[in-house]
């Protein structure tokens, strides 16, 4: 991925753009430090989709879920 300076990314913004537009972003660097990307909208996020619920109907949570192991806590803390 290319790398552009800030001052020619200001002076060039109108062509970065145009390529973007046709699937090459780049990088700006402020002192050789990158500091953003610039991508095309419809650049999928990468980050995955999370999904609630679906495991629904494969899973069952017990009625006591929230005092599971409450005894073995307790002891831990406070012996016996």
């Amino acid at each position: 991925m290319r790398t552009v300076n800030i001052h020619d990314a200001k002076t060039h913004l109108s062509r970065l753009l145009e390529q973007v537009a046709r699937g090459e972003p780049f990088v700006i660097a402020k002192a050789g430090r990158p500091i953003a990307k610039v991508v095309p909208l419809d650049t999928p996020d990468p980050r995955p989709i999370r999904r609630l619920g679906f495991l629904a109907g494969q899973i069952t949570v017990p009625d006591d879920f929230d005092t599971l192991g409450q005894a073995e806590i307790q002891q831990m803390f406070y012996g016996e």
